[in-house]
């Protein structure tokens, strides 16, 4: 199977551009004053990218895993699966790398705001950063289960596809057996029809045949009759 038609290729192609995006975000998120808007959004961002992307390759392995049980069965020998499983490796440890900067240097922020602010306020106000850890574990949540219904969707998308090629197929089928039992028939009338016209036919030459023996046995006996008269001639009158 070449790389073009190999689903894991197709995958791999899809969970790069993901990381090379996260890649870029991240650039963009080193260079953004900290405790800003910006940064906080991008830093929801990119946590609940590399939460997803995380996810992609938890599933690519499990493919992997399942090809390792029997690789001639998906055409791939034991390189091949180190090669995927080198790759999968390589994209987790990025995505590690970015999460632990982001969620090190998020904390580190918010400790700092809490070390600024005053000690009799200071209880009152790490409500808000629980409340923005909620907002970003349900987001991160609610971005994870929206990836797997539109996993789910393309799946059943395809099993829908698949269901009508194999009904396309059992119509075409259908319809051959239907066309072949149709030229059976045809055939079955047509030896019948020349069946009979063999029998006529038989019948006709042991017609003619018998006719043929009777008018032969007659000349016979008038070539006999002949050759006798002749034969007392000869015997009698010279």
């Amino acid at each position: 199977m070449s790389s073009a038609q190999d689903p894991f290729y197709i995958v791999k192609d899809e969970i790069q551009d993901s990381i090379d995006k996260l890649q870029a975000t991240f650039h963009q998120w080193e260079h953004i004053p900290v405790a800003s808007g910006e940064q906080s959004r991008l830093t929801k961002e990119l946590l609940s990218n590399c939460e997803s992307i995380e996810w992609q390759v938890d599933e690519l392995e499990k493919a992997i895993s399942v090809a390792a049980r029997d690789p001639s069965l998906y055409g791939i020998n034991a390189v091949e699966l180190e090669k995927r499983r080198k790759w999968t490796s390589t994209a987790r440890v990025q995505v590690a790398n970015i999460k632990k900067t982001v969620s090190t240097s998020n904390f580190g922020g918010m400790r700092q705001e809490l070390m600024r602010m005053p000690k009799a306020h200071q209880q009152d106000r790490t409500a808000p950063y629980a409340a923005i850890d909620n907002d970003d574990f349900i987001s991160s949540e609610s971005d994870r289960q929206l990836l797997l219904i539109k996993q789910q969707d393309e799946e059943l998308d395809e099993l829908s596809a698949s269901v009508e090629r194999i009904g396309s197929v059992g119509l075409t089928i259908h319809d051959e057996l239907i066309a072949q039992e149709k030229i059976i028939e045809e055939l079955g009338s047509e030896m019948d029809s020349t069946s009979n016209r063999l029998d006529f036919v038989q019948k006709k030459v042991a017609v003619v045949m018998k006719k043929a023996s009777a008018k032969g046995q007659f000349m016979m006996i008038l070539f006999l009759i002949v050759l006798f008269i002749v034969l007392f001639v000869l015997v009698f009158f010279t």
